[in-house]
Formats: structure tokens, C-alpha cells, sequence
């Protein structure tokens, strides 16, 4: 079985500066650069959310299809990257996981290129990347939450923490990317 990388919305507004930025959200790319010399297979995710959208009624607008902050964060290695997945595309939808994207049936792709394994990373630990990690549990892949790679928003100071608990709560291993 192979393993893959899902790398969860590394882009432009959720990291400093950005429309709804996580604070470290810039500190994690060296890190996720670094971890796909580890995988053969790599994917990210992007909000794609049009300009307007029901999404908008609870966060602000943010990586509306086609703007600047919707692109990757340049620091981000795309050269490696095989499949972006496409989530928040519609006028009702959130689009949190990267397996509601709505270019690709990702438990489909995953199974079709033998993936066993899957390890997360990216942005925002408490929203996107645990609803990523859950939905690839739930999809019978053994999941990884790779905790020096992900940056959470932290609306709520706890927040973070309780991602974490609930990620293991839901049978996700955490591990740093030195142990991988």
C-alpha cells in the first residue's frame, strides 16, 4: 500500500496578511516542503469559493476563486504536487475537507493509486485539516495529522488543543515529520 500527503489549503489568505489568517501559517511551509521528499504521492487542497456564498455569513470572504489569495502561498513547492482538489465551490456549500472537493472524488483517486496511508498537514488545524483527517478515517484510510505541519486559526485560544484531542479521539495518529 503507498502512502500520501494531502497538503490542506496553503494559500494565500490564511497565512499572514491574508483575508482570514492563521497566525503561523507561513511558518509551516519549509516544513511541508520538506515532508514531500518523503511521498511519492501528493495532493493539496484549495477553498475555491465563489464571491458570494453562505461561507461568507460566518468567516470573511476569503479565497474567492481566481484572486491572489486564493493562490498557493509562493513558498509552497507545487512542482510536486499531482492532484489540487477544489472544496467550497458552490453557493451553499462549506467545503471544509478536501474530500468534498468537487473536481475529484478523492476516496476514488486515493484507492485508484493504492493509498493505504494518509497524512495531513496544512491549514487551519481546527476547521479544514480536522475535517480532512476525519472524512479520510472515515473513508478506511489510516490517518496521520503531522503536527509541526499544520497552523490553526485559533478564534478561540482552547481551540487548537481540542482539534488534537479530538483528531486521536477519532483514532488519528499524531506524529512530527522527523518520525516519518
Amino acid at each position: 500500500m503507498n502512502r500520501a500527503l494531502i497538503i490542506v489549503d496553503v494559500q494565500r489568505d490564511f497565512c499572514p496578511g491574508g483575508a482570514l489568517a492563521a497566525p503561523k501559517g507561513d511558518e509551516i511551509i519549509p516544513v511541508i516542503n520538506k515532508l514531500m521528499d518523503k511521498f511519492e504521492i501528493i495532493l493539496a487542497s484549495k477553498d475555491w469559493h465563489p464571491s458570494k456564498t453562505i461561507h461568507f455569513e460566518k468567516w470573511p470572504p476569503h479565497c474567492i476563486r481566481g484572486t491572489e489569495g486564493a493562490a498557493f502561498h509562493p513558498d509552497l513547492n507545487q512542482q510536486k504536487i499531482e492532484l489540487v482538489a477544489l472544496k467550497g465551490t458552490g453557493n451553499s456549500d462549506d467545503g471544509y475537507s478536501a474530500f468534498e472537493a468537487t473536481n475529484v472524488d478523492m476516496v476514488h483517486w486515493l484507492k485508484r493509486k493504492n493509498v493505504g496511508a494518509v497524512y495531513c498537514c496544512g491549514i487551519a488545524t481546527e476547521y479544514c485539516v480536522i475535517s480532512t483527517a476525519i472524512d479520510a478515517v472515515r473513508s478506511g484510510f489510516k490517518t496521520y495529522g503531522v503536527t509541526d505541519a499544520i497552523a490553526p486559526v485559533n478564534v478561540h485560544p482552547e481551540d487548537e488543543g481540542i482539534a488534537l484531542q479530538k483528531m486521536e479521539d477519532y483514532g488519528i495518529t499524531l506524529i512530527t515529520s522527523d518520525k516519518i
